[in-house]
């Protein structure tokens, strides 16, 4: 990905959303355009014009953290941009050549899946950065599978998203969760931008969704760590999650997603139902 592309449009975006007003900028007759100048930027975050001018032309290589955090505060960043704009500070300063690490791997060793198996009220599960399924225990199995069974999707929560009508369908609150699933990935790409599936994925996508396209160029990131989630499940109906992630430390990039429901809630009771169902043989 171009890193100078990229810390341009995301310094001009978050510039753009923030009034003079918001700031505590006086301002003196019309202007042409809503959000700050560059000049206000500079002056927020303490630097000259022309240093931040530089920056925002997407020059980030040699810029200390502490300008970065500068500018985060100048620009009302929220943690989830902050720590996107110190990756691409990162990606902008090469790294001292080294040898070549062993590629992390892509299957989940036994006693990990073992300890999803032993989940049995929640479902949980296991996705990569670039938004693979890699593991599940048998309830989230039963949960997702019209993702997981879905062709357009290949296991992959973005493509289910963007390339799937049975996502609209699948997610009530579908804008919404297209919104999260573009600045996830939009975050991912931040801390990994020589991630070639994962730029080849945001290929994919950018090509075949003019609704992925659009988010993307909004330049959106976060943190997806906990929130709510609302499912239409073809067996059970309609289901509201409060979902938790946990990022696995010797798998960079790997998240852990556990969905719970409150007691006695409807949720709950159609979620034993589901697990009933998945633990019910079929005819053949």
């Amino acid at each position: 990905m171009d890193n100078q592309a990229e810390v341009r449009d995301f310094l001009r975006t978050r510039r753009d959303r923030i009034t003079p007003q918001q700031a505590g900028i006086p301002t003196a007759g019309r202007r042409r355009l809503p959000g700050l100048r560059r000049e206000e930027v500079a002056m927020l975050a303490g630097m000259s014009s022309d240093y931040y001018a530089k920056i925002e032309r997407g020059h980030l290589a040699g810029v200390s953290p502490e300008v970065l955090d500068a500018l985060a505060r100048a620009l009302r960043l929220d943690d989830a941009e902050t720590e996107h704009l110190h990756d691409l500070a990162r990606a902008a300063n090469p790294a001292p050549a080294r040898r070549r690490a062993r590629p992390a791997p892509e299957t989940v060793r036994p006693s990990l899946q073992r300890f999803l198996d032993a989940i049995t009220a929640a479902p949980a599960w296991i996705v990569d950065q670039r938004a693979d399924i890699l593991a599940t225990n048998p309830l989230a199995r039963a949960l997702l599978a019209p993702l997981l069974d879905d062709p357009d999707a290949r296991g992959n929560t973005a493509r289910f998203t963007f390339l799937s009508p049975a996502a609209r369908t699948f997610y009530p609150q579908w804008e919404r969760t297209a919104d999260a699933s573009a600045a996830n990935l939009r975050t991912a790409a931040g801390r990994n931008p020589r991630d070639k599936a994962l730029t080849d994925l945001i290929g994919e996508l950018a090509a075949r969704s003019d609704a992925f396209s659009t988010r993307w160029s909004a330049h959106a990131v976060r943190l997806h760590r906990t929130g709510t989630k609302h499912i239409r499940h073809p067996d059970v109906g309609d289901l509201e999650f409060v979902y938790e992630g946990v990022e696995l430390p010797d798998h960079p990039g790997w998240t852990m997603y556990a969905y719970t429901s409150a007691p006695g809630s409807p949720t709950e009771e159609r979620v034993r139902l589901l697990g009933s169902l998945a633990a019910t043989p079929t005819d053949a």
